[in-house]
């Protein structure tokens, strides 16, 4: 779990500060061009190519931090899918054996949470990841959750937050027998 909270919360912040990146990036354009044309209202320069000349050093010269900043978060965003890459599960589908087990585990209903973190009252029509398989997670019983179509394709390949699967332990406990496990989300090791 401590894990997966990591996972999470790192990649959270790296969507925002890339975003917060890309704001200053453009925002630190348009105000160089806008201060530019403000103090071009004084003596005029003797030719268009000057013109131009000055505002592309202003917006270079604007535009250079944050643009470095961001191609340091592609980099970092790259690092960190070659790993989701190389950690990914050579086994993508469960076996029937699993299906059958996690099935049973969840009565045939869907275990994932629709509106304030109530239990879907669907039944249950697949076997999906809980840690998405294309971001590293492994294809064991402990990642296995019963969903609807409708909540497998709302989830997609997104990780879930920590309080998701917090949530889903609490709502398995009252429905799985008190010696089977509870626990949900794993992820499959660095070769």
């Amino acid at each position: 779990m401590p894990e997966l909270k990591r996972i999470y919360w790192t990649r959270l912040g790296l969507r925002l500060l890339f975003t917060a990146v890309t704001l200053w990036l453009f925002g630190s354009a348009i105000l160089s061009l806008i201060s530019q044309a403000a103090s071009s209202a004084g003596p005029a320069p003797s030719s268009a190519t000057q013109v131009f000349r000055g505002m592309a050093d202003d917006v270079l010269a604007a535009v250079t931090l944050p643009g470095a900043i961001a191609v340091v978060l592609i980099i970092a965003a790259a690092v960190i899918n070659a790993r989701d890459v190389r950690r990914r599960d050579p086994v993508r589908r469960f076996t029937r054996q699993q299906r059958r087990t996690g099935m049973a585990r969840a009565g045939g209903v869907c275990e994932m949470e629709t509106g304030f973190g109530r239990r879907c009252s669907r039944a249950a029509e697949h076997g999906d990841h809980f840690y998405p398989w294309s971001k590293g997670g492994s294809t064991s019983l402990q990642n296995f959750v019963a969903a609807c179509s409708r909540c497998n394709r709302a989830k997609g390949a997104r990780i879930p937050s920590p309080g998701q699967q917090l949530r889903l332990e609490r709502r398995r406990r009252t429905y799985v027998p008190l010696d089977a496990a509870v626990a949900v989300g794993e992820r499959q090791p660095l070769p």
